[in-house]
């Protein structure tokens, strides 16, 4: 069968005539240059002016500073002019022993012992160093990684000093930014004690804290800290409410749950501080200290037996959990 080709010419309808290529080039080299806009024989549609939006947008707040860690300098305030500034004069009525041991410039890790259901130590310490100190400086909190899955501590712990409890994070706010920062080795297991534990230092990990001061060079200070175990203790924990309601843990306290969110409020116990004398890393006679195992595990243990020793001795100088 000869090959045939469809035509789609409705009948009646004649075929248009074939261009060659060079023809094709021809026509397209001849053709009229685009008149211009706003030339003769062509009309520009003129665009409808645009309403002037700005002075709807938010206004830029000369006060408001955030760092590059998210810190807010307005929202810190708000805090310390009244929840700390309340707790630490009033509530607590904190007495500070040893501030000079905190440096007054340079990078320094400060190292204490943690408790409380919500521990208040943290705003304390570094309301300390605010208050009592010649020259007060801002203080970094390390944080675990577990207030991610909290959306409104995830989002309010960084605006008050927090930073995740990373190496990276720690040797930079040491050594490349000289910050003061605070880490409680104890950890979660520090805040989980009964009341019956109280005051007795649980295991400081594996030291990462010692090998983070002798990476950067800084020294390490010793805190000890009384009051906050009687300000919020912990009886019993409840372990299906905890895997219920997926909070880090479910405690039994003098207020909580009964009293709902009110038991979330501390009891005034005396709050006593004491800042010893810095541990120094820089000069540890090997030229990579942090490498020696040993070495790490043997200044993380004296550092505890330090802070334990200390706690021991304001114990038992306190005649009052409330009056001191």
């Amino acid at each position: 069968m000869a090959n045939t080709t469809r035509s789609t010419l409705r009948q009646g309808e004649q075929e248009p005539a074939r261009i060659d290529e060079d023809d094709r080039l021809a026509l397209v080299d001849d053709a009229p240059a685009p008149a211009a806009p706003g030339s003769a024989g062509q009309e520009v549609a003129e665009r409808p002016e645009e309403p002037d939006l700005r002075p709807y947008l938010a206004p830029i707040e000369p006060d408001r500073q955030v760092s590059d860690w998210g810190r807010s300098e307005r929202v810190e305030g708000f805090f310390d002019r009244t929840l700390y500034d309340f707790y630490y004069h009033l509530w607590f009525r904190t007495e500070v022993e040893g501030i000079e041991h905190v440096p007054s410039d340079g990078g320094a890790l400060l190292v204490s012992n943690h408790s409380g259901a919500l521990p208040p130590d943290a705003p304390m310490i570094a309301k300390a160093i605010k208050e009592e100190h010649a020259h007060p400086r801002p203080l970094h909190l390390t944080m675990e990684n577990f207030f991610r899955g909290y959306p409104g501590l995830s989002m309010l712990l960084p605006k008050i000093g927090g930073v995740t409890a990373h190496p990276a994070n720690v040797h930079r706010l040491l050594h490349d930014e000289q910050q003061l920062v605070l880490v409680f080795p104890e950890g979660r297991k520090g805040t989980e004690k009964l009341y019956k534990e109280r005051y007795r230092l649980r295991r400081f990990g594996r030291g990462g804290f010692v090998e983070a001061a002798m990476r950067a060079k800084a020294p390490i200070v010793p805190i000890a800290v009384i009051g906050a175990e009687e300000a919020q203790p912990i009886f019993a924990h409840v372990r299906p409410l905890q895997k219920l309601t997926g909070l880090i843990y479910f405690p039994i306290t003098p207020l909580f749950p009964h009293f709902g969110l009110l038991g979330t409020a501390y009891l005034p116990a005396k709050f006593k501080i004491r800042f010893l004398p810095p541990v120094p890393t820089d000069d540890l006679g090997v030229d990579e200290p942090w490498e020696d195992q040993a070495l790490v595990q043997t200044i993380a243990h004296d550092i505890r037996a330090t802070i334990q020793d200390e706690l021991l001795d304001m114990l038992g100088k306190r005649k009052s959990v409330w009056f001191g």
